[in-house]
């Protein structure tokens, strides 16, 4: 478990931010970091990975103590991996060059091929990163970031840079990454359907404090529609109930559940733009 608790003035665009955060996150947690550009998100990422020093406070995991007024671990001895929206690769360096060059003195470089073919880059493995895709870069900076098996993993907004579709495709792939590896991961996003697809918990940061903290449905779900309506919206996600379906569409910072037919699941996807309306006072939902 990841133990949170420190205070720290920084210099944002509107001025001084007083960043004052206290929270856990429990082994295995898939937590978003949420909130405005400025709040304080990567700040916060930066002082759990030892990059920054909070100017008070403590951070512990897993009991052990990383920072406090007598400690204060450096980088490479917390167990850690950073992620940023950068990949930071080295561009003379081919792509399984760059994952070795991660391996640490006593691992077998099995771990490469293994990281190479689960984040199916292995034919691109003989490659530099200039010549590959944004989306093809990230993976390469991720599978890099795991050679060294990290508990926790730190995102720092990573896929912001790409298109709609690639966003959507390694989502799949960093949600599959946190199951398998058992990891505990971080993530700042600035996207509600993100937010919504991956995480267990998200903390929602405003002017550098905690202004929300649950499950994606309470901090995005809209609890107050009523009358008539009519609005478009993604789709984030589509469950099978017992006996019925539900798909989550996201409108503009809001989440709403709509259930659908059988013959409409089979035609609705993950990432679909929709229109949700009223009918008889029910929502029906229709492909843009």
């Amino acid at each position: 478990m990841l133990e949170v608790r420190v205070s720290k003035q920084l210099n944002a665009a509107h001025g001084k931010l007083e960043l004052d955060l206290d929270f856990q996150c429990h082994a295995g947690e898939f937590l978003v970091i949420s909130g405005q550009s400025g709040a304080g998100k990567t700040s916060l990422l930066r002082m759990i990975a030892g990059l920054m020093n909070p100017d008070s406070g403590e951070i512990k995991c897993n009991g052990q103590a990383w920072f406090n007024l007598k400690t204060n671990t450096k980088p490479q001895q917390r167990d850690c991996g950073l992620v940023f929206q950068q990949y930071s690769l080295f561009p003379n360096m081919t792509v399984e060059g760059n994952l070795k060059y991660a391996l640490k003195k006593e691992q077998s470089s099995a771990k490469v091929d293994e990281l190479l073919e689960i984040m199916e880059i292995k034919g691109l493995k003989d490659q530099k990163p200039l010549q590959l895709s944004g989306g093809q870069q990230q993976r390469v900076a991720l599978a890099r970031t795991l050679v060294q098996k990290p508990k926790l993993l730190l995102l720092d907004e990573p896929l912001s840079a790409l298109d709609r579709s690639m966003r959507l495709r390694l989502q799949e792939y960093l949600k599959m990454v946190h199951e398998k590896f058992e990891l505990t991961t971080i993530m700042v996003t600035h996207d509600p359907s993100e937010a919504i697809r991956l995480a267990d918990r998200v903390i929602e940061i405003e002017e550098g404090k905690i202004t929300k903290d649950g499950n994606p449905s309470e901090i995005f779900g809209n609890k107050s529609l009523s009358g008539k309506f009519q609005f478009t919206g993604t789709i984030v996600e589509i469950k099978e109930e017992e006996l019925l379906s539900i798909a989550s569409v996201l409108v503009g910072n809001q989440l709403i559940k709509v259930v659908i037919s059988d013959s409409e699941q089979k035609s609705l996807r993950i990432g679909d733009e929709v229109i949700v309306a009223s009918k008889a006072f029910n929502p029906i939902i229709k492909k843009i």
